[in-house]
């Protein structure tokens, strides 16, 4: 069974809640470290909703193992080493609601590959190699999206600074 092979792998399956058997899978005792054989039970879970792979070595050539996961509505892929070749094999991913990019190398070619995910709501990518070009045209296929690219890292503009009044430095002799 898919479930048994995945914790044996060191993954954490779990039903969403008490009453709804969809299924978030997170690999947190994987030491970093992923393989195809981590990845490859996954397309069996139908009821996949949630995949979480943060944090961990995949690779463009794993993010093939990605593509059939058809039920995913959230994705984490923070802190991986995936790029633009990736985003091709998520193109078919078109229920994913929630896509976290943040700190891979993807840029704005990468981005086209999502244009079909009409139902995306939030994608992450700062500390991305995308720039405010790609998201405008991104948003252009998917009005919809709020795109979170961090904090603005270009330097904050001091707003122009009114000269103090001079003070009087001559003293007032009482009456």
């Amino acid at each position: 069974m898919a479930l048994e092979q995945i914790r044996k792998l060191g993954g954490l399956a779990l039903e969403l809640a008490q009453n709804d058997s969809r299924i978030e899978v997170t690999y947190r005792d994987a030491e970093g470290k992923i393989t195809a054989e981590h990845l490859k039970p996954l397309k069996e879970l139908k009821e996949l909703v949630h995949l979480n792979l943060r944090g961990l070595n995949v690779t463009d050539e794993l993010a093939v193992h990605l593509k059939d996961l058809k039920s995913l509505t959230r994705l984490h892929l923070e802190k991986t080493k995936i790029t633009d070749k990736a985003l091709e094999h998520l193109r078919g991913l078109t229920n994913l609601e929630y896509l976290n990019l943040y700190g891979t190398a993807v840029s704005d070619a990468g981005l086209k590959h999502l244009a079909g995910m009409k139902k995306l709501k939030k994608l992450y990518l700062w500390q991305t190699k995308v720039t405010d070009k790609g998201v405008e045209q991104l948003k252009k296929a998917l009005p919809g999206v709020e795109v979170i690219r961090g904090f603005d890292t270009a330097p904050a503009k001091s707003p122009p600074q009114k000269p103090e009044p001079k003070k009087d430095t001559k003293t007032k002799k009482g009456k």
